[in-house]
């Protein structure tokens, strides 16, 4: 089954993932047979642009998260230049317009009690049910709970509901009651743990950046952050296969368009639903824990603005939406965050639609959807009442829930795979870009010790 002079490694998904778990063993030794197996017409996934009129514009991840490194070690390795955001700031939708979040205030909790009774976010009261986090006993126990349950705990319903929820269960278009804190937030845990308050813990937290002097929260290549993936298909020139339509996988051998290709190791780099597919009739178990990690449909509005419309935008980046409060989750200020002798002084925003209990706005036709869009932005920033060009990029089933139990429902699915067969990507260990270029660095990384003490082909005859 080995290749001659190594090992025949299959990678079933050209995501970023599966793109650079195959870079990995092809830099580490050269003789590993590799080949990426992409079901669509392009590598890549998610991270794409999209024409609308006369620019291009990012339909996936605008950027990604500069303090969790691997994927600007990796751009910088792969030589991408990096560029860091034209503004900073953000806002919080509140009833009464748009509020500046707190700055210096990881996860949106800030460090100095004072600060939140300045803040215009909350009521009076909101206010002084989140300070009673500071004297309020730390849970005990180590099983896993709910983001919300912890925030609600800590902070209370109007804090948890109103500022903190949307923030940190936007990222991942889900529900702050059914994520689990240990899979999504795992600081908050921590700082619970150690300091007795999530105001000290992000107080301790704040300190220790400033100290660390850290640069940009976000970062992304020069031209769009699908550089990345762009880069990586190109290096692994020959070694990629798109419109490749895997069948089902088995120890050893993976099933593509009535044909089969024999494989020392299968590299599942796709949506967990997709593995389960696969898997079903090699794993049945495993493919039933898979289809329990469950997916949200989301979709981005571009929308582009006429010339002169930029200075309605206010400084910043955008805002984020509480639960129900708009027809979108949030939305960037494009034209602020990268700005681009492109747009001109065309204001361009990017709207984010669709989360847990939400995805029923994409049953919508595109022109509803870009008008409810486009109607809410105008009654809180000085933007005309509809866009000049707009675009509806749709994401069905793209974002995974880690909900309370996933990391004891991801044990269980590598647990049981069949022998020579991984998972991995956005649905087991993090869904943001770096957090994906994390687990392939090690799913690689494994897969070159098991080669390293494999038997050779002499020595299988042998025995």
């Amino acid at each position: 089954m080995s290749a001659a002079g190594g090992r025949r490694v299959v990678v079933v998904g050209g995501g970023v993932t599966g793109l650079a778990v195959a870079h990995r063993l092809a830099q580490a030794d050269p003789a590993v047979d590799v080949t990426v197996l992409e079901a669509g017409a392009r590598a890549g996934g998610k991270l794409s642009s999209v024409d609308v009129g006369d620019l291009t514009l990012p339909a996936g991840a605008d950027s990604f998260l500069a303090r969790k490194p691997w994927a600007v070690e990796l751009c910088r390795e792969l030589s991408i230049e990096l560029e860091a955001p034209g503004s900073s700031g953000a806002y919080l939708w509140t009833d009464s317009g748009l509020v500046p979040l707190l700055k210096e205030a990881p996860f949106g909790i800030p460090g100095d009690v004072g600060d939140l009774f300045r803040w215009p976010g909350l009521s009076a009261a909101g206010k002084r049910r989140a300070a009673q986090d500071l004297v309020r006993k730390a849970r005990k126990g180590d099983d896993d709970e709910s983001l919300g349950s912890l925030l609600r705990r800590r902070f209370g319903h109007e804090a948890t509901d109103l500022a903190v929820g949307p923030l940190l269960a936007g990222l991942y278009a889900g529900d702050v009651d059914r994520l689990s804190v240990r899979a999504t937030f795992p600081d908050l845990v921590a700082w619970e743990r150690a300091q007795g308050s999530l105001f000290r813990g992000s107080q301790a937290t704040s300190k220790l950046a400033r100290r660390s002097q850290l640069g940009p929260m976000f970062v992304r290549p020069r031209g769009g952050v699908e550089r990345l993936t762009d880069e990586l298909a190109a290096r692994l020139a020959g070694r990629v296969r798109t419109d490749a339509w895997v069948t089902s996988v088995e120890t050893g051998r993976v099933a593509i368009d009535g044909d089969a290709i024999e494989a020392d190791s299968i590299v599942l780099a796709t949506p967990a639903h997709e593995a389960a597919r696969l898997l079903t009739a090699a794993a049945p178990g495993v493919a039933a824990d898979l289809t329990g990690i469950t997916y949200t449909s989301t979709a981005v509005v571009l929308m582009v603005y006429p010339e002169g419309t930029q200075p309605g935008l206010p400084d910043g980046t955008g805002f984020v939406v509480p639960r129900g409060k708009a027809p979108m989750t949030a939305a960037t200020w494009l034209s602020s965050k990268w700005p681009s002798e492109a747009f001109g002084t065309r204001a361009v925003v990017r709207c984010y639609v669709g989360a847990v209990g939400e995805d029923d706005v994409l049953d919508a036709d595109d022109a509803d959807i870009v008008e409810a869009c486009a109607r809410h932005l105008a009654a809180v920033v000085r933007l005309p009442d509809m866009p000049e060009r707009s675009r509806v990029m749709r994401w069905p089933a793209s974002m995974p829930q880690y909900e309370v139990g996933h990391l004891e429902r991801v044990a269980s699915i590598r647990d049981g795979l069949p022998p020579g067969i991984v998972v991995v990507g956005q649905a087991y260990d993090g869904v943001g870009v770096p957090d994906c270029v994390r687990a392939a660095n090690e799913t690689a990384a494994r897969l070159i010790a098991a080669n390293e003490h494999a038997p050779t082909d002499h020595e299988e005859t042998v025995r």
